[in-house]
Formats: C-alpha cells, structure tokens, sequence
C-alpha cells in the first residue's frame, strides 16, 4: 500500500435489482458482429438483438477478465513501466485501483503503480496529471466535466462503474419522494460536487427548479446524517460508503440514486490518464486501463474480495456493509469508445441545463476532445 503526497492538498494513506448489465464484453461482441460501419451502431445492433429500445444483453458472467476481451495488444516489454495514480481513499467507487494492485492486475500488465491518495480539489487533481505530477487519475464524471471544460491536458480512456451517489430523506421530516423535497434543504459536502450536479439535473427533469425549489447547504461529508437529525436540513446527498451506511440506521429513506430511471445504464466514475502519456506512450496507456478495466470486472465478480481489499485501505464500514454496497454497484459496466463519448455528451448538455457547463460549449467536441480511446 506504498502511496505518497502530492501537492498541498495531498493528505496520506493510512438494490442487487438496480444492477445492469450491458458488459463491455457485449458490446465488443456487437461490435465485431456488425462492424463498426454498421448503420445504427452498437446501440442499433443491440435494440436489434433485445427486440427494444429499451432490452438489455443478457448478462454473461465475467470470469474472463474484461481485458482479454479488450485488449488488442502485446504485454508491455521490459522492466516495469512506473506510473503515479492519484486517488481519493475515502471514495469507495475508487476501489478498482485498489483491486488492482493488491490483486496483481498492474503486475500482470506489467505496471508499477505508486498511489497518490489526493485530497484536493479536482482542479489541483487534473492540473497534477497534466502536469505530470501524476500520470493518471480516477475520479467521478459529474465533478470533472466542468474543470475539463477548462482545457486541462488530461483525457479520459474509460468509464469504470456507476451507482455510488444517492439521495437521502428524512423520515422524520416525512420525506420519502421528490416532491416532499419542494421548498426544503438538503445537506451536500461540495457545491460543484457530483452528488449537487447529479441531482440539480435529476430534479429539473422532473420538474423542480433546483436553484430556486430546494436549498443546498454546505457541511463536512461525516456531519451530513448529524445535519439531518438536527433538522438543519431534510435530507442529504452524498457518493458513497457514508450514505449507504447512514440507510442502516432506519431514519432515512433513499429517495433516489444516479441509477434511477433513464440513468440505470450511466458510468459515473472514471479513468483519466495524462496527455502527453497518452500521445507518447499509447501502449502504457492502455495497459492502464486495461488493468483498470480487469478490476472493475473483478469487483463486480467479488464484491466481497473488493471489499476487503478497500478496507484494507482504510475505507469506512464493515466488509459485509462494504459488500453489499459494492453489489448495488454497476461494476460490470464501464464504457468505452462510442457509448462513453454518448454519455460525455449527455453529461454535458445536463449541466448546461443546469448552468454549470457554459451554454456555448459544443458537448459533441467537447466529448471528443477529453476522451481518447487508447483500446482499439
């Protein structure tokens, strides 16, 4: 668990229903099917197979890793290639990095990856790997879109999961739906965080203004549940493990998660790697992601493994809490090429519904210039 500061932000280490799945695996085998010259595409081929627009593959069980399916190209050659990946320990959608040190995935894609456990702002985080103080990063779509509109050099290469944001009410305060929500507050940890943008999109399109119908109000991620028994606030959004572990304590109801509705089939977590990596080294870069991918796989196959891993880390609740919460995960679902740009680009025009991203912002550029498919 060798990791090391970074920057003054820095700090140093220490339901199963709602689960779909459309693997990479599938989409590889429609691509290859249909060609990539297919009229329609993945997404046609796929409403082909199902019957319907809305069908999903069946789900094929991964005991092959993900990047065997993935990966066209030979084993890096030489001594290990050293590379520094950032990430935040007390985000439990993280745990794919985790996995795939303590698991031997870097290893066998011959990797020597040092972590940097980053406790600043995205903005430090993106402008560390685009200056190559890091050399790749994982961090969640929501909160990186807006400081990427910025120009970092920095690209994405792979969504690894989805389902770790949710939405909290009071059961004292009788709030079990959206419209309960209408002129009351909800406690966040971060104003321009993705459990804030999440849910600002998921109430205006339902309706509900989220700048001028609900208050955010700003407390320490921990303080949260606190905020809600004091009635400070009626209910609380925040990514995981402290949501899904405050739901044991009976006083609160999930109203909703970023697998809700049209989102169930979102990645929300992601895999970006620096630049110049990218342009330089295509082979690092994709090995990357491919060990990347193959634990995200694993987490998804083992999520009690995973679990274990993650507290091994330091992560907050038991191994069984942590279990069940990585079950209610997407981790089997992690986009890349086409169906990642697609969500990019829906991302984007969300959060200039809600004007966070800037209204002339091409979403379609944009998603072409932060994403780089280094697997093909």
């Amino acid at each position: 668990m060798e990791t090391r500061e970074l920057g003054e932000g820095a700090t140093k280490d220490s339901n199963e229903a709602r689960r779909r799945r459309f693997p990479r695996r599938s989409v590889l085998t429609l691509a290859g099917l249909f060609g990539a010259a297919a009229p329609f595409g993945i997404f046609g081929a796929a409403r082909a197979l199902t019957g319907s627009a809305g069908g999903s593959l069946p789900y094929v069980s991964g005991r092959l890793p993900i990047c065997r399916a993935a990966a066209g190209g030979e084993a890096l050659q030489g001594p290990p290639h050293q590379l520094k990946l950032a990430w935040n320990a007390n985000a439990a959608c993280t745990v794919a990095a985790p996995v795939a040190k303590e698991r031997g995935i870097f290893a066998k894609h011959n990797l020597d990856v040092e972590f940097v456990n980053f406790g600043g702002t995205t903005d430090q985080l993106l402008e560390a790997i685009a200056t190559g103080k890091a050399d790749a990063g994982l961090g969640l779509a929501l909160r990186w879109l807006k400081p990427l509109e910025q120009g970092f050099d920095v690209r994405i290469t792979t969504g690894i999961h989805g389902g770790c944001i949710r939405l909290l009410g009071s059961k004292a305060a009788k709030i079990d739906s959206l419209e309960s929500l209408r002129g009351k507050s909800i406690g966040i940890s971060d104003q321009a965080g993705p459990a804030k943008n999440f849910f600002s999109i998921f109430f205006a399109k339902r309706g509900i203004d989220p700048a001028q119908e609900v208050e955010w109000r700003q407390y320490p991620a921990n303080l949260l549940a606190l905020a809600v028994d004091k009635g400070e606030v009626q209910a609380l959004a925040e990514i995981d493990p402290l949501p899904y572990l405050w739901l044991k304590d009976g006083k609160l109801n999930e109203i909703a998660t970023n697998l809700t509705g049209e989102f169930a089939d979102r990645t929300c977590c992601l895999l970006a790697i620096r630049g110049s990596l990218v342009r330089s080294e295509v082979p690092v870069a994709a090995a990357m992601t491919r060990s990347i991918l193959e634990a995200a796989e694993r987490v998804a196959d083992d999520p009690a493994d995973a679990a274990a891993v993650y507290s091994s880390y330091g992560g907050r609740g038991s191994v069984e809490d942590l279990a069940a919460m990585y079950r209610t995960h997407t981790h089997h679902n992690h986009p890349v090429g086409a169906t990642l740009k697609k969500q990019l680009v829906l991302y984007t025009d969300e959060l200039k519904a809600v004007h966070v991203i800037k209204k002339s912002t091409d979403s379609a550029r944009f998603a072409e210039r932060i994403y780089v498919d280094v697997l093909s």
